[in-house]
């Protein structure tokens, strides 16, 4: 009867923590590029049961056998095996402002694509892009982290910023980076257009590994490999005037959060079950 209380107990961990899983996603619903996480289980460890009152073996004429025969396998319900990141590509969604960008994975693409940023922690990978400028001229995430080109940290001013869809930066030579010297973007004609940097698009060989870190920032691991640029052909489009929106779905995860909830009660009513037979036995033995 005790094993009953650890299966019971098993699936009830195991549930809880895929809830956790669901609230995150649910409270990270509006949050621009956020990648939904799925939680996977696996059976717990099998154990073979074994007669232990007969002990030992037991001889024949013809040879000799065991007289603690195997019982069968006993399970002890499921565990986590690992919570793992959705990559699927989010909703698009149109703001008109010129440092809202988007990296648009083409059909076929196995990996997602990442902005690269600088953090004090080193560079990470990122898909929110949602960057504004800074006082002096840099285009940066809202914590102040510069969006990296291949060149390094990219800077600009107000109005002069052009990313075409390979990720190519222009600005007009005429006004110059200077923050001072900004302009609407509407008033931008870009009569001397200059190639500035290309946006410093990377992906990795196993996204799944990456490491989340909060913020929309994602780190790499030996699992998942190096960031990479993309082949020419395999590139993705950038958008600008544009975000991502998440991948989470408040349907489903409502419906999975039923789901979890009516698991964790049938769970729940086990451990009651095998408690009752369990006090039940110790009243007989009395």
């Amino acid at each position: 009867m005790l094993r009953g209380l650890y299966t019971g107990a098993n699936g009830m961990i195991s549930q809880q923590v895929r809830m956790d899983v669901i609230a995150n996603n649910l409270a990270n619903v509006d949050k621009t590029a956020f990648k939904k996480d799925t939680t996977v289980f696996k059976t717990f460890p099998e154990m073979l049961l074994h007669r232990y009152s007969e002990d030992g073996i037991g001889k024949t004429p013809m040879g000799s056998f065991d007289t603690s025969p195997v019982v069968g396998k006993l399970g002890f319900g499921a565990e986590v095996n690992e919570v793992y990141t959705r990559f699927e590509q989010g909703a698009v969604k149109k703001t008109d402002n010129i440092f809202d960008l988007m990296v648009q994975d083409q059909p076929g693409m196995e990996k997602p694509a990442f902005f690269s940023v600088l953090t004090n922690r080193g560079e990470r990978l990122t898909r929110s892009g949602s960057f504004v400028l800074d006082k002096n001229g840099f285009v940066v995430t809202p914590q102040g982290f510069p969006l990296l080109g291949e060149k390094g940290p990219i800077q600009v001013n107000q109005g002069n910023f052009l990313v075409k869809e390979n990720g190519e930066i222009y600005i007009n030579a005429k006004l110059g980076t200077a923050p001072k010297d900004g302009t609407n973007f509407s008033e931008n004609r870009f009569e001397e257009p200059v190639l500035l940097d290309k946006l410093k698009i990377r992906t990795v060989e196993n996204p799944r590994h990456l490491d989340k870190e909060g913020d929309s920032f994602y780190s790499d691991t030996p699992e998942s490999g190096e960031p990479t640029p993309f082949p020419e052909l395999l590139a993705p489009q950038v958008l600008q005037g544009y975000l991502e929106a998440s991948n989470v779905s408040v349907v489903t995860e409502m419906v999975d959060m039923i789901e979890v909830n009516r698991a964790y009660e049938a769970n729940s009513k086990t451990m009651q079950t095998q408690d009752s037979l369990l006090g039940r036995l110790f009243e007989v033995m009395r």
